[in-house]
């Protein structure tokens, strides 16, 4: 065997790499949406008391920023699955990617979700009572927690090796190993 050709089987089939893909897609959407939604609503709250008091606009920012953030931790995970993804690619490590991409993703929603609703009263109470703004801060660094959460978790899982290598001996109807270009071995 030369070093370009993969051993299809039961442990690295040629459907693997779909779910490690969906591991991407499920990362990037997620996190973006909770980005996108948790900016959006803030926004709202930043207008509004802008209208009001716009020398504390740059203050207000802040729910912006964390929202920003969000994204970012999804397209780290993506990265970083995508260039686990091959043709040798065992069965348990694309699900494993996929729950990575789906931790980080979802993590991601709700911690956006939260920032958006935080971002958008807190923002309008610190524009009437400026006393405000610590706790504001406070409770944003809580939410984007959740997001940090998701991250962390997701980072051990796409790094995490499973065991199972995509080498061997496996058996492979040699008719359909020829059509798609693959030399199978005999068991």
């Amino acid at each position: 065997m030369s070093g370009n050709e993969v051993q299809i089987s039961e442990v690295c089939p040629v459907y693997a790499p779909f779910f490690g893909a969906m591991g991407v897609a499920s990362a990037l959407v997620f996190t973006s949406i909770g980005a996108a939604y948790g900016t959006a609503k803030s926004s709202v709250g930043i207008s509004n008391m802008g209208v009001l008091k716009p020398e504390l606009v740059m203050r207000a920012i802040i729910p912006v920023i964390f929202a920003g953030a969000l994204a970012v931790y999804g397209l780290i995970i993506a990265v970083m699955i995508s260039g686990n993804i091959g043709l040798a690619y065992p069965l348990t490590k694309s699900f494993t990617d996929l729950g990575a991409g789906l931790t980080v993703g979802l993590c991601g929603m709700a911690a956006g979700m939260a920032i958006g609703i935080i971002g958008d009263s807190g923002v309008r109470g610190f524009g009437q009572q400026s006393r405000l703004y610590v706790g504001m801060v406070l409770v944003l660094i809580f939410a984007e927690a959740l997001g940090l959460f998701g991250l962390i978790i997701a980072l051990l899982m796409a790094a995490k090796n499973s065991g199972t290598s995509c080498k061997g001996n496996y058996s492979v109807d040699p008719a359909w190993a020829a059509s798609v270009n693959i030399i199978p071995t005999t068991a």
